[in-house]
């Protein structure tokens, strides 16, 4: 019975530990200097655009056409694009699979970036009939 009580109370006590961990972002802020000697702090945005749409799959030449109008004005400075195969859930609730393109800019956090970032989904959305664009973003340290 100790022995079950105990482990109990360890569980207990993991769980809550666990939970604040989760539930409690961290607060401690960054030196401004933790890029330096040679790093800068930039923004990372990831975006994966799937390749299946309701009249068939975007050719290559459809996606290369998009790059060179949409986002090489919106990002000159340069990005990376590589291929992918992707699964998600649609509105419908269906599981879908899909090759997929996955863009990589590192950028400034700026509002213009922000907006650049905004217009080039909605933009992907219209032209090829898409639900959404998966985007994600984080602070890095980079130098060029």
């Amino acid at each position: 019975m100790r022995t079950l009580t105990y482990a109990s109370l360890l569980s207990v006590i993991a769980s809550a530990t666990f939970h604040a961990q989760i539930s409690q972002p961290e607060t401690r802020a960054e030196p401004a200097d933790a890029c330096a000697p040679t790093g800068t702090r930039y923004t990372r945005t990831t975006l994966y655009f799937g390749l299946a749409r309701p009249a068939g799959t975007i050719t290559e030449k459809q996606w290369k056409v998009f790059v060179r109008e949409d986002i090489t004005p919106r990002f000159p400075q340069g990005f990376t694009i590589w291929e992918a195969h992707g699964q998600w859930r649609g509105a419908d609730g269906r599981i879908n699979q899909e090759r997929a393109k996955v863009l990589l800019l590192v950028h400034a956090n700026s509002a213009a970036a922000r907006e650049a970032l905004s217009a080039l989904v909605e933009s992907y959305k219209k032209s090829f009939q898409q639900e959404s664009v998966l985007w994600e973003t984080a602070v890095v340290c980079a130098a060029f």
